[in-house]
């Protein structure tokens, strides 16, 4: 019985020196500093709240703990989608003012690996400023540190949330510098091939609700296109 006992006391605290590892995670690195401010382009930076509430739509597989919103959208239970997340949100800019619209689809990456500290999502964004046009990005994101240091600590806490001051750019790809692709689409946009990095600013967060209080932004070098000759 004591060799039992030994085997499952060693299992137990091998499992969380293992965790322990994982969520102190030495490779586990926040950008904090766009990979654009050297850039030496025009930038469009453009803002939406992450709150789904606060959101023109926000839809999922409708059994995760953040609830579709508004209560009648549609659900993506289908096998092909069951693991995206869809938001429709309209753009700002730094001063609240609107911008235009943004879609944003997101999907769990097979290429997730906690053991790199790396829970990626693949995700594009159909972004439209009357103004100006439209364009696309495409692009990786590692929400490993917003999972670490929000998520995390909102379940454990014995009141259900977390509250703080947050950010973290979680761009990850798919360019070499960690940024995103931009293609345009119509207007000045049009031909345009850029970058983009998009960032969460987190206030707080709810284990039960998902985000509370917290912005998105996008961050789009604005070059011009380079025409053909």
């Amino acid at each position: 019985m004591k060799y039992v006992l030994s085997w499952l006391g060693g299992t137990i605290t091998g499992a969380l020196l293992f965790l322990m590892v994982l969520y102190y995670n030495p490779l586990a690195n926040t950008l904090s500093v766009s990979p654009l401010a050297v850039y030496g382009q025009p930038l469009i930076d453009l803002e939406y709240s992450t709150v789904p509430s606060e959101t023109i739509a926000y839809t999922n597989n409708g059994k995760s703990r953040i609830q579709p919103y508004p209560d009648k959208v549609a659900e993506l239970w289908e096998p092909t989608v069951r693991k995206t997340i869809v938001l429709v949100t309209l753009l700002t800019d730094s001063s609240g003012q609107p911008k235009g619209l943004g879609v944003k689809f997101a999907s769990e990456s097979e290429r997730t690996s906690l053991l790199k500290a790396e829970a990626l999502v693949d995700s594009a964004w159909h972004v439209f400023l009357p103004e100006s046009g439209s364009l696309f990005i495409d692009q990786t994101e590692n929400m490993w540190s917003y999972a670490r240091n929000i998520i995390v600590p909102a379940r454990w806490s014995s009141a259900d949330s977390w509250r703080g001051t947050w950010y973290g750019i979680t761009t990850a790809g798919p360019t070499a510098l960690g940024t995103a692709k931009v293609a345009g689409g119509t207007g000045r946009f049009a031909d345009l091939s850029s970058e983009a990095v998009e960032a969460i600013s987190a206030r707080a967060y709810s284990a039960q609700q998902g985000p509370v209080s917290a912005t998105g932004s996008l961050t789009i070098a604005a070059v011009e296109p380079v025409a053909d000759h």
